[in-house]
């Protein structure tokens, strides 16, 4: 049994109610929604793909790429944004040679931008699983790449 049927298992075929706990699931134990999850999703609760792949996009937390082994979530909400994460994107962008919402051919980085982490007094924030830089300046990304990186190689 695949993981997304073991899944799927759990919950009431054609129930429409439980897509976002579906889709949350199976993100969980896959890291990202894959066009099979959301076909297999959309058979199950007899949804058209198209439903439920709207509904997914319409909320910032689901993923539709598979992550790097270190994901950098980069907080590009109102006060981050003014205190200059335009220019912290941009620099993660420039190292890691790869637009948000990719991953490096090394699989080692991915990165998305999200709308707010809640530390609009620390900002800009950028996170990797439960750690958290405050306060992220342009010329702290090289370092944090690198120590990163070190990170993904014990992974």
């Amino acid at each position: 049994m695949s993981k997304i049927d073991d899944i799927l298992s759990h919950y009431r075929e054609g129930s429409h109610d439980s897509l976002i706990p579906i889709l949350q699931d199976i993100q969980e134990a896959e890291g990202y929604l894959s066009e099979n999850a959301i076909v297999r999703i959309g058979g199950f609760l007899h949804m058209s793909t198209t439903k439920i792949f709207g509904l997914a996009t319409f909320y910032d937390r689901f993923r539709f790429f598979p992550c790097g082994k270190v994901h950098l979530r980069i907080c590009n909400g109102t006060t981050c944004f003014i205190n200059g994460s335009t220019s912290v994107v941009a620099a993660v962008r420039e190292a890691l040679g790869i637009e948000a919402g990719q991953t490096t051919r090394d699989g080692r980085f991915s990165y998305e931008l999200t709308s707010c982490m809640g530390g609009c007094n620390e900002g800009p924030v950028v996170a990797t699983g439960e750690t958290y830089f405050t306060h992220v300046r342009v010329e702290d990304i090289p370092e944090m790449i690198s120590k990163l990186k070190a990170l993904a190689d014990l992974k």
